[in-house]
């Protein structure tokens, strides 16, 4: 919950409203929550499967989709949690100055002044983080939200004095209520679009208790609840907080009671300290959620990039994969994400960090509820989650969506970030890192592969389609390179191509257990593309015609045998040469 209560909430929330109107603002978050809520349930179906150790939802899409996807997506994943610990620095940071400047002190100017106090503050969240401090400081800031929102909802049935209705707030009102339901669009960011992209990073700490999943007793258990349970209670809050302001002050539009330059409604972004009975439990109100959500998220991108470290997918950042301590602590991760998020909070502008995060946390958010999707469509073995209140075309139509709403969003942050997944997938492909987690890629080929090969079992065959599929009596193949490229010469990876190797009963118990891995790897090292079928037999030519009869697969069968010249026809065994001899 208190990575949900973020700035958005104190310093953007009462100003979307009064530009998107309270029905507008409320379609919002109605459908920002029923997104939140649909990916909880696809959260808690992968805690249900199986266990989800630290790297939260890194962890999840890798095991699912394999590292291809995983990989991208945990570098894209653990930027935006730096982002997002930039993002509510800088809200803390501006409130900072709003209050300086209210008692007359300025450091340089307002732009500088947010960017000196939020390095700072970040300074000081870090070691907070780093002495292990950050549970403790969590409840503090609980506790201070808490009062701060039981003083704000006071005061919305204080009646106002002469000072705030000078500004504006004139308490409960059917006529400002009424006013106030539909939008007024101001500026380049009046669209509902734009409105829902700066409103999105209010509730991107959903994933914040699967990214700390490794430091959890029972995580299986206690995410999907506690997950569920912040959804709740933060839409209350959300909606309540939209539906009470909207009803108390009066836009621009309609200045009756006050004069147009003094109604904060429309121009400021801390207008809940107007309403509220007590205004500075507010300002302690955007301190708690402020530091507590940049605290998250500056606790959990080092913990994600760590994990996508050790996986060693990328080699060139394994150097952050080091932990200290009992907890194994990702310190020098915690440094790089430091340095990330300064550099974010000197852009010094909330709006634009907002819209970026957005991009950054929708595709991550698109890649989990394609997991979801693509694991039930495949029908994987491995995936059998206990909790079943979910759809596989929900998560097909979350996805999509997240993909829509990123390039209605800011469609050119939407192309930077397709351009940096691409190019880490077309690295993590070219590579290839030897790694295996029993994807639903790997489950969605094979079936794929069955079920082909069973509907060309109804084709009939043409002389326009003949291809040879070659069964070549190898032996182990690297033992007769020559014949295995003479054949892979005509088959041009676009036939079947079978290396038959008799091993002899004789010959069993000396034979590696390993042969056939080996064997394996030293075909895709020399780029031949064939299978490899070892059978023991008594003899060449039983083993032979064993293999004719058995290798293959319904129209994949071959029909073409290929044999060596055999060369020792003078020190050759009379029998070795009736054997070949009776096979041709």
């Amino acid at each position: 919950m208190l990575n949900i209560w973020g700035v958005i909430l104190f310093l953007r929330l009462s100003w979307i409203t009064s530009q998107a109107g309270i029905g507008e603002s409320d379609l919002i978050t109605f459908f920002h929550k029923i997104s939140s809520f649909e990916l909880c349930l696809f959260l808690s179906a992968f805690h249900e499967n199986s266990l989800v150790f630290a790297g939260g939802a890194y962890f999840m899409i890798s095991r699912t989709l394999g590292p291809e996807i995983g990989g991208p997506i945990g570098v894209v994943f653990s930027f935006a949690n730096a982002l997002a610990c930039a993002l509510n620095t800088v809200g803390f940071a501006e409130v900072v100055r709003d209050l300086m400047q209210e008692f007359g002190a300025v450091m340089v100017d307002p732009v500088n002044d947010v960017r000196i106090v939020g390095v700072i503050t970040v300074t000081v969240l870090l070691l907070i983080s780093l002495a292990g401090m950050e549970w403790e400081s969590k409840i503090l800031f609980f506790l201070v939200l808490l009062v701060s929102f039981a003083n704000y909802f006071v005061g919305t049935v204080i009646p106002p004095g002469i000072e705030k209705q000078a500004v504006g707030v004139f308490g409960y009102r059917g006529d400002i209520f009424v006013e106030n339901l539909t939008p007024d669009w101001r500026g380049p960011q009046g669209s509902f679009f734009q409105m829902f992209a700066i409103f999105f990073p209010a509730a991107i700490g959903i994933l914040s208790g699967a990214n700390i999943s490794g430091d959890l007793k029972d995580p299986a258990t206690a995410i999907p609840k506690g997950t569920l349970m912040a959804i709740f209670w933060t839409t209350i809050s959300y909606l309540g907080i939209a539906v009470t302001v909207g009803g108390h002050i009066l836009t621009g539009n309609n200045t009756d009671g006050c004069c147009p330059d003094c109604c904060t409604y429309k121009y400021s972004n801390q207008v809940l300290g107007q309403v509220s009975g007590f205004y500075y439990l507010i300002t302690a109100g955007v301190f708690a959620a402020s530091l507590s959500s940049a605290l998250g998220f500056l606790v959990s991108a080092p913990k994600v990039f760590q994990c996508l470290c050790k996986d060693k997918i990328y080699p060139y950042i394994i150097f952050f994969a080091k932990g200290y301590g009992k907890n194994d602590e990702p310190l020098r991760a915690y440094i790089l994400c430091y340095l990330i998020a300064i550099a974010f909070i000197l852009i010094a502008e909330l709006n634009t960090i907002a819209a970026l995060i957005s991009n950054f946390f929708l595709c991550s958010y698109c890649l989990i509820n394609f997991s979801c999707f693509h694991a039930s469509i495949t029908n994987s073995p491995g995936w059998r989650p206990s909790f079943h209140y979910y759809s596989k075309w929900t998560a097909l139509f979350g996805a999509v969506i997240s993909v829509v709403l990123m390039f209605l969003f800011t469609w050119w942050a939407a192309l930077v970030t397709f351009c940096i997944i691409f190019f880490l997938f077309g690295y993590v492909n070219y590579n290839k890192p030897k790694i295996n987690w029993g994807s639903s890629v790997q489950a969605g080929t094979y079936n794929m592969a069955l079920s082909y090969s069973v509907s060309l079992t109804g084709v009939e065959d043409h002389v326009k389609n003949f291809r040879p599929q070659c069964l070549v009596l190898t032996g182990p193949p690297n033992q007769r390179p020559a014949l295995v490229d003479f054949v892979g010469s005509f088959t041009k990876h676009i036939s079947l191509m079978i290396c038959g190797d008799i091993v002899m009963v004789g010959d069993r118990k000396t034979r590696p257990q390993d042969a056939t891995d080996s064997l394996v790897k030293w075909m895709n090292k020399r780029k031949v593309r064939s299978f490899y079928t070892p059978l023991s037999a008594d003899n060449f030519r039983a083993g032979a015609k064993q293999l004719l009869q058995a290798s293959g697969l319904g129209k994949l069968k071959p029909n073409t045998l290929v044999l060596g010249f055999k060369t020792n026809w003078r020190d050759g065994a009379p029998e070795s040469i009736e054997d070949y001899i009776s096979t041709i």
